[in-house]
């Protein structure tokens, strides 16, 4: 078993913030491979299925960003399951828009949900399936940045990435994170 978890705010009018793209990629996720429907556990939404043979318990914490770890620690607490058998999807700034990167372990880099996740499992081992949002330029507009929607001249690349992620998902679902990320960069037509 693992869980996937993907990170954003609760609030209806940040759904399209860029801090939640997390949150997208799972719910495409979800979606895209016929989980159950979401209910309440954990301070945050829960949603099982499988992918490739693998049982994935999804979550998307309730309980805002900068305390993502309270919903996150307990889950995996209950379901036993070691700190790489977790999954967190979230966004990140230093990766252009459309990239995807895999990586274990490693700093939060200033990302208060990961900064939240380290504090409460005691341990940065977890995966991070990290979604680029690119960089505003300056670190004074990264705040609005992050807050800031998706603009209509992103629909294109952010639907294309979220839907490469659900459907190389079973690749990472198999513990294959190089395959993964590039399957993920042939559907983008992602070469850089």
């Amino acid at each position: 078993m693992k869980l996937w978890v993907g990170l954003g705010n609760p609030e209806p009018g940040m759904a399209r913030n860029r801090h939640n793209i997390g949150f997208m990629a799972i719910d495409v996720i979800a979606d895209r491979h016929g989980f159950a429907p979401w209910r309440k556990r954990f301070s945050g939404l829960v949603s099982e299925g499988s992918i490739g043979g693998e049982k994935i318990v999804a979550l998307k914490p309730l309980t805002y960003m900068n305390e993502s770890g309270r919903a996150v620690q307990p889950a995996g607490a209950f379901f036993k399951l070691p700190p790489d058998a977790i999954t967190v999807f979230h966004d990140e700034l230093d990766l252009i828009p459309g990239k995807v990167r895999v990586k274990r372990g490693g700093g939060a880099a200033g990302h208060n949900g990961l900064r939240s996740i380290d504090r409460t499992l005691g341990t940065q081992e977890y995966w991070r399936v990290r979604l680029g949002i690119g960089h505003p330029g300056d670190k004074a507009r990264v705040h609005g940045h992050v807050l800031g929607n998706f603009a209509k001249t992103d629909e294109d690349w952010l639907v294309d990435t979220l839907e490469a992620v659900s459907d190389a998902a079973p690749l990472l679902a198999a513990g294959k994170p190089e395959d993964f990320m590039t399957k993920v960069a042939l559907l983008t037509k992602d070469t850089a």
